[in-house]
């Protein structure tokens, strides 16, 4: 079980193994502790990341986003003042805007799969790698290789490729051919599978419920595969899989089980030994509750590298973080044996990658060279590629295509919400693709408005009337003769950003448009930009649409769809339906 440099992933020859083998024999022990931890980078300031590398010795960087040049200028500070290479991680999860804010977004998993052809996973790696690389990243935190059982899960909604073990498989495939082209190792995560549960590890414990032979058969083949191809590191996630806990220590209680970034029956007995993976192992991030709430912070982070894990993701406080890394040390937690292992997987993944090599001078691109490949047209291009392909007509159960401003000129665009999510917005990119539509139906001759709901309005009052306005709200009524008099097409739009709380959020009022009870009234179209899940909520829709995200040009293609200058080709890669027999009719 212990790990061999000669062996995929790392193939070393005599003179990377000697390497690896005399950088730890000349480590110090403060040294070797700190090769453990994957930093989150506080601030781009010079003197603090020289103080970083020289203090706490660390291993692996992942830091807080920023455009081409300021993470190009970080990351060459970071590798000029480390001791040993670093490992520097993007998280590229839909293309190069992971690895800096100007990188050139391909799609999310979910919206890259709906294409139906894994050339655009590949591409998303590839774009990636190219990105990433130019800015001295060697390291991500992709694919994504959860399989989306639950449509509730709150983590994966759209980041997951498939429900389809063989698609995610064929997807992760092609994604780290791509990324590899670049000389980026990519991390698979969030092993042993998110996707089954809905909670959310940031919050709570999550539970992979899978026998052993269903997880055989879904994504233990998943990983299986990735790792016969030469996967070299894996993110183990905050998730429990009790089964495989129980066949490796039939005794332990139910109570006392742990998520896999803690647990040595999942890490070290099921991955590096039944499935044989010889690579890196990373944890999820250190900060989750799924992680936090199974015991005492200094007792969890030795643990995690006793279990089997090689890396730690994130300090909290890093001299108490780096304190009670040593203390697991020096009291056996941590045994010799085992740091020895980890420490010689990630020396191995970095003489993996050359970095033993290179002058610290040359481990970046030339600035000038780096940047010339960030939003290369022809990158940029497949974005509107893989919209094209993507956009998926769910359901239509009406001849409503194509639109035709001679006969549904007059159009009502409805705003559908969610729960506020500030950050989950952020993440997504923000946008407003109600007035992005609104633009976009006018050039085609629509005559186009925006409903705005009684509570929008009432929001406006002077803050003594608001109380009354909303206890009011309830008996906003208007005749139905106020939809069908004005409005030929009613288009509901819903940007609600997955996460914890990923449903429909109705308003207090009834019969008015945000909420579409006027199907049989008014012909009515539901586009969902972010989360494919909605037609639980509005299973009554004749026409519904998955574009996967809100960005201008998803939606340009999509007007492109409805007018009927170019086909609906996208195959969802998820039940859309939910699981309902209901959303069909």
């Amino acid at each position: 079980m212990g790990v061999d440099l000669r062996q995929k992933p790392y193939f070393l020859d005599d003179d990377g193994i000697r390497w690896v083998q005399d950088t730890i024999a000349g480590m110090t022990v403060e040294e070797k502790i700190g090769q453990l931890f994957v930093n989150m980078g506080a601030s781009r300031d010079e003197g603090y990341l020289k103080s970083v590398v020289d203090t706490y010795h660390i291993g692996a960087v992942r830091y807080n986003p920023g455009n081409a040049e300021e993470v190009y200028e970080q990351n060459r500070i970071l590798q000029e003042n480390s001791k040993i290479p670093l490992l520097i991680a993007a998280n590229t999860e839909a293309g190069g805007n992971g690895a800096c804010r100007d990188g050139t977004e391909v799609g999310y998993h979910v919206k890259v799969a709906a294409t139906n052809d894994p050339h655009y996973a590949y591409e998303l790696g590839r774009i990636s790698g190219v990105e990433a690389a130019a800015i001295g990243c060697n390291w991500s935190f992709a694919p994504i290789v959860d399989i989306l059982y639950n449509w509730r899960n709150p983590i994966i909604s759209s980041r997951a490729f498939s429900n389809d073990p063989d698609k995610v498989l064929a997807m992760s495939l092609a994604y780290m051919q791509g990324i590899r082209e670049s000389n980026i190792a990519p991390a698979a995560k969030h092993f042993p599978g998110d996707g089954v549960d809905e909670r959310d590890q940031h919050l709570s414990f999550s539970v992979n419920s899978f026998s052993c032979e269903d997880w055989d058969a879904t994504y233990g083949k998943v990983y299986q595969g990735l790792i016969d191809a030469g996967l070299p590191s894996i993110m183990a996630g905050h998730i429990h899989l009790p089964a495989y806990t129980r066949r490796f220590n039939p005794d332990q209680p139910e109570s006392a089980m742990l998520p896999a970034t803690l647990s040595k029956e999942l890490i070290t007995d099921l991955l590096k030994g039944q499935m044989g993976f010889n690579g890196v192992v990373v944890t999820d991030a250190s900060h989750m509750v799924a992680m936090t709430a199974s015991m005492k912070r200094r007792d969890m982070l030795p643990t995690s590298i006793a279990a089997g894990c090689d890396l730690f993701l994130f300090f909290n406080d890093p001299d108490e973080d780096f304190g009670y890394m040593m203390d697991g040390y020096k009291n056996g937690i941590i045994t010799e044996e085992r740091l020895q292992d980890a420490l010689t997987r990630i020396l191995g993944l970095k003489a993996m990658l050359g970095l033993h090599k290179k002058a610290k001078s040359d481990l970046l691109l030339p600035k000038d060279e780096a940047m010339a490949k960030i939003g290369l047209p022809e990158n940029k291009a497949v974005f509107s590629q893989v919209a094209d392909k993507a956009i998926t007509l769910v359901k239509n159960k009406q001849a409503i295509f194509p639109l035709d401003p001679h006969k549904t000129r007059r159009i009502l665009l409805v705003e559908v919400k969610g729960p506020e999510s500030q950050f989950g917005k952020a993440i997504a990119g923000g946008g407003n693709p109600l007035a992005d539509l609104k633009e976009l139906l006018a050039a085609e001759g629509f005559d186009v408005s925006i409903y705005e709901s009684p509570l929008d309005k009432i929001m406006k009052l002077p803050e003594n009337e608001i109380a009354k306005g909303i206890m009011n709200v309830y008996a906003q009524k208007r005749p139905i003769s106020e939809l069908t008099d004005n409005y030929d097409l009613i288009i509901s739009v819903a940007n609600v950003v997955p996460g914890t709380v990923q449903r429909v959020l109705w308003p207090a009022s009834k019969g008015t448009p945000d909420i579409p009870f006027y199907i049989f009234e008014v012909p009515s179209i539901f586009v969902s930009v972010q989360c494919p899940f909605h037609l639980a909520d509005v299973p009554q829709m004749q026409t519904y649409i998955n574009t996967y995200d809100a960005k201008k040009e998803t939606l340009r293609q999509l007007v492109e769809k409805m007018v009927g200058r170019s086909e609906f080709t996208g195959t969802s890669p998820v039940d859309a339906f939910c699981g309902f027999v209901d959303t069909h009719y």
